[in-house]
């Protein structure tokens, strides 16, 4: 592609004062990872890839179904079947041909965690379950990872960024994870569609942010209620 055309492409980015040019480039050098492809992977990936990040990874095991389409908009009913990553590269192929997308079709343990993760600048959780969420913490604490975190139930979602210069991570705000692995989850209660288009988003600005090194709200998670539409952040 030609650099006129890079411009044109990435221009309503580039002309954002805080960004420029110089904020562009550093989109296209980042890293990130996204961790899971399924309702809060979606956006983020559909919009970190919107927005020319260089080297996109994403990491999920799953496959697509029938009703993951109602909130997991990378996705269509021909991906029905199919790996979640395999349909995400396609769908990043279509959007934006110059990223450099990597798949990764594994389930995130204990035992490839950190050689994943130690190939990105920033790592995106879009994970649903919370051994997932404390083993990536964890580990982006141990590696020196920046983490975007989020989570979506129902009408509400959590959205925080932890372990960036310096700040509190996950445990600094939920010491433990809970102990019953049975509490409710978007498989019992359910998620209104919309309610991860609109986390996700959150969270690749958010990820954008860090790499263009505009200023973030650091130690504090954004509570959201779509139900009463309030938005509340609690410093922690």
């Amino acid at each position: 592609m030609k650099n006129e055309d890079i411009f044109s492409r990435y221009s309503r980015q580039i002309f954002i004062e805080e960004i420029g040019l110089e904020g562009q480039r550093k989109i296209r050098n980042a890293k990130v990872l996204v961790i899971g492809a399924g309702g809060l992977g979606s956006p983020v990936i559909q919009y970190l890839a919107a927005a020319g990040v260089g080297t996109l990874g994403v990491a999920d095991f799953d496959e697509v179904e029938l009703h993951n389409l109602n909130r997991q908009i990378i996705h269509n009913e021909n991906s029905v079947g199919k790996s979640k990553v395999k349909s995400a590269a396609e769908f990043v192929k279509k959007l934006n041909h110059q990223v450099n997308f990597i798949g990764i079709e594994k389930k995130i343990d204990d035992e490839n965690i950190e050689e994943i993760i130690s190939q990105f600048d920033i790592i995106v959780d879009g994970s649903d379950n919370f051994k997932t969420r404390y083993l990536v913490n964890d580990v982006c604490v141990k590696l020196k990872k920046s983490l975007v975190y989020g989570s979506i139930l129902g009408f509400s979602g959590q959205v925080a960024i932890f372990n960036y210069n310096g700040s509190k991570n996950l445990r600094d705000i939920f010491p433990d994870p809970p102990f019953d692995e049975n509490l409710p989850d978007c498989d019992s209660l359910g998620v209104l569609g919309a309610l991860p288009g609109i986390v996700g988003s959150m969270m690749a600005n958010l990820a954008l942010k860090m790499i263009t090194d505009l200023p973030v709200q650091l130690n504090q998670i954004t509570l959201i209620d779509t139900s009463n539409w309030k938005f509340q952040t609690v410093d922690f």
